[in-house]
């Protein structure tokens, strides 16, 4: 049962939050007549494949964040643990990276300017969130945890990821502290 609540809290996330950033913002206030072409050329086609890989992304790090960390991505039910698992190795926000390149998808299918603007509003906000509420509220919640991935994973741009360090925790438990 709390797996099958898990999984309707994350359907219920990805319906309104992606839904309404991903299509009611940029289809409804910047590109109020979007047209499907009748014939698709190499922006259409190069559109349709950063809208896939953008969705798979986001799925995918939906999945991580429900299986693994046993939370959702909102910031009212937090996942239990850092996610360092999948994308989390390469880059420390590939959700955010995922709603942009669909975002970006949008504006290069459509041919829009309106949703490029948009695309660069989206991701001044989303710098700023993250760089303002969420690595601090991730650090208080995570301590040394976090400041170990914090320090080993760029925040914006994927790299190979690097061996992970442990962080010792601040304060022994009693079972060592009574056997040394």
């Amino acid at each position: 049962m709390k797996t099958l609540w898990l999984l309707i809290k994350n359907l219920l996330f990805t319906v309104c939050v992606p839904g309404f950033v991903l299509g009611w913002v940029p289809l409804h206030w910047f590109e109020r007549y979007p047209r499907w072409p009748e014939t698709w050329s190499w922006p259409h086609w190069l559109g349709a494949g950063f809208f896939g890989l953008g969705v798979t992304l986001l799925l995918y790090c939906q999945g991580v964040f429900m299986i693994r960390g046993q939370g959702t991505p909102a910031p009212f039910d937090p996942p239990r643990k850092v996610m360092r698992r999948g994308p989390y190795k390469w880059v420390r926000n590939p959700m955010y990276l995922a709603v942009l390149a669909i975002v970006a998808a949008e504006a290069v299918f459509l041919q829009s300017w309106h949703i490029v603007v948009y695309w660069v509003c989206l991701a001044c906000a989303v710098h700023l969130m993250v760089v303002l509420y969420e690595e601090s509220a991730l650090r208080m919640r995570f301590g040394a945890v976090y400041e170990d991935y914090r320090r080993d994973v760029p925040r914006w741009l994927p790299r190979k990821p690097r061996p992970t360090l442990a962080s010792a925790t601040p304060f022994p438990d009693k079972k060592s502290r009574d056997s040394a």
